[in-house]
């Protein structure tokens, strides 16, 4: 099932897609819901965040290549994690398909993407094991974690590097029917493919981030957590448009504007 948050009549409501077609729900899939008599075209809605999460978790550092490479730009040796290590991301810099990656006019040129999974969470859990893990999963989406590495090497806590305005793009939507092993993430720069991955090739997988978590946090439904990327990343620059795309999920788009200039 794909689920996607709309905006109608000016408030957020939850949806199911089914093709181009998007139908509004009573509820939401965090709880208990039902179909409405409307069906809407996918094209005439205006896609939200698929869900505001109560708490921002990201994996970081957990591809191989994508290691390395930010260890050479920042001048590090590389240090391949030894345990699944979560952080965290802010939520105001949630933006949603097609709306506007806004690069600071104080930022350099150095600002780039990161296609990532992300792993949206559906009941509350605690003390997971490896068999029910993946029980706590309501679906998946796709996410940008917008980098400014000039500032990534300054800042002791990435709060603008990561976490500027407008710096995460997610969705398009959650998308609950997913094998994790069939998964590709492609991304695209004007067009150009840049990068394709083996989306589940990471470091640590979504059940050794799950199981460890959870020893000692509890999870609630709507909580997310952002896999990480794989490989070198590219500058983006004003009236750039990025698409990451992950197959059997969906593809996220957004523009990107310097501000002052648009």
């Amino acid at each position: 099932m794909r689920w996607a948050r709309i905006e109608q009549n000016g408030s957020p409501t939850y949806a199911v897609v089914e093709g181009d077609t998007v139908i509004p729900v009573r509820g939401s899939p965090f709880a208990a819901w039902e179909r409405t008599g409307q069906k809407l075209n996918l094209a005439a809605v205006k896609l939200l965040v698929p869900v505001i999460p109560p708490t921002f978790y990201a994996a970081g550092m957990n591809y191989p290549d994508h290691v390395r490479e930010v260890a050479e730009k920042i001048g590090q040796k590389p240090n391949l994690p030894e345990q699944a290590d979560i952080g965290y991301r802010a939520n105001n810099a949630l933006i949603a398909q097609g709306e506007t990656i806004v690069i600071p006019a104080d930022a350099t040129d150095q600002v780039q993407y990161e296609g990532e999974l992300v792993v949206v969470i559906g009941r509350k859990c605690k003390n997971l094991t490896r068999e029910n893990a993946l029980s706590a999963v309501l679906g998946y989406s796709v996410g940008n974690d917008v980098s400014e590495r000039t500032w990534q090497k300054t800042d002791r806590t990435m709060w603008r590097s990561k976490n500027t305005d407008t710096f995460k793009p997610m969705g398009p939507w959650i998308e609950t029917d997913v094998k994790l092993e069939d998964l590709v993430t492609k991304i695209r720069l004007n067009g150009e493919q840049l990068i394709a991955f083996p989306t589940n090739d990471m470091i640590f997988g979504v059940v050794d981030y799950l199981v460890s978590m959870t020893t000692c946090l509890t999870l609630y439904p709507g909580d997310v957590v952002w896999m990480g990327t794989e490989g070198a990343t590219a500058n983006m620059k004003h009236d750039d448009r990025i698409e990451v795309e992950i197959s059997g999920i969906g593809t996220l788009t957004n523009p990107v504007v310097r501000e002052g200039l648009r």
